[in-house]
């Protein structure tokens, strides 16, 4: 079988811009001390990834090490991090996926804390970029057990809460998956600014429909465009993976709950509603909400 891969284990270049995530991480305020890890996938059997016990705001190119797809090290002078066993199990389940960044960012982990879902149909961007997030279950870092927390979740989506832990984000390069971190950190103390002021509001059902039309066009994935019982914004595109119970919103109100994007659209009318097929009102539901309104107003 010919390989598509050159490795590139020796690749400073790559290495540098493992540091160079490292240190925006760290400038960010995403990763304390020695907390984090950055890998890349370089090789049919080979990743670069950052070392265990060195703080990523200051990784040089020849701190870098590199492991096989098992996770056994086979290059540099300092020992891999014991947590590359997630960004194995993720790119393992994910051919698509070459590049895995773990850290902790607050606003983002104060949810994998309080295990607080985040809600959706708030902001666009958050939508068309991240859409759902899921929350992995706790298990002590480091072992294959740790690992496979994620996989039930991994079909579609690049950015997972990890429970009590952190977030762990992954995309086609270390930019894309970095990027991932900074827009759900930032949504995160929208969120959390929000509830101090009042909660926040959630979009009508028309408008999260055209997010997730104007998603489709745009090429990205969402489980709503696949799953008939997913609800636009109730958080359950994800819900088979929670084994353990599915997280309960508490400190925000309970998203609406609106048809999935492969069901007939349900439209506010005057305080009545109606049924939409392609676009076009249900005539006889339309005529009942109508008569019920006028009947309303005959009584007053």
């Amino acid at each position: 079988m010919s390989n598509q891969w050159n490795s590139g284990i020796n690749d400073r270049k790559l290495k540098e811009e493992i540091c160079e995530i490292g240190r925006r991480i760290y400038n960010k305020g995403f990763a304390a001390a020695n907390d984090g890890n950055i890998s890349i996938r370089v090789g049919e059997n080979e990743v670069l990834c950052s070392p265990t016990m060195i703080c990523k705001g200051f990784m040089q190119p020849d701190d870098i090490c590199a492991v096989d797809m098992n996770g056994d090290q086979i290059a540099g002078k300092r020992k891999r991090t014991s947590e590359v066993l997630l960004h194995l199990a993720i790119m393992k389940e994910r051919p698509d996926v070459k590049a895995v960044v773990h850290c902790h960012p607050p606003h983002a982990t104060a949810f994998a804390v309080t295990r607080e879902p985040i809600p959706q149909c708030v902001l666009p961007e958050v939508e068309v970029f991240m859409g759902e997030v899921p929350m992995a279950p706790y298990e002590t870092p480091g072992g294959h057990e740790f690992a496979n927390t994620v996989v039930p979740f991994l079909k579609s989506t690049n950015t997972l809460i990890l429970t009590n832990h952190g977030t762990v984000t992954f995309g086609k390069d270390l930019t894309d998956a970095y990027w991932k971190t900074e827009i759900l950190d930032a949504y995160c103390r929208i969120l959390i600014l929000s509830k101090q002021l009042g909660g926040v509001t959630y979009l009508g059902e028309q408008k999260s429909r055209e997010l997730i039309d104007l998603k489709k066009k745009l090429g990205f994935d969402d489980p709503r465009l696949h799953n008939e019982d997913c609800d636009l914004c109730g958080n359950s595109a994800f819900r088979e993976g929670y084994q353990e119970g599915k997280p309960e919103q508490k400190a925000f109100e309970k998203a609406p709950e609106y048809p999935g994007y492969l069901q007939a659209p349900s439209y506010e009318n005057n305080g009545g509603s109606c049924s939409m097929n392609n676009g076009a009102p249900d005539m006889e539901q339309l005529v009942k909400a109508i008569t019920e309104q006028v009947m309303a107003s005959l009584g007053k």
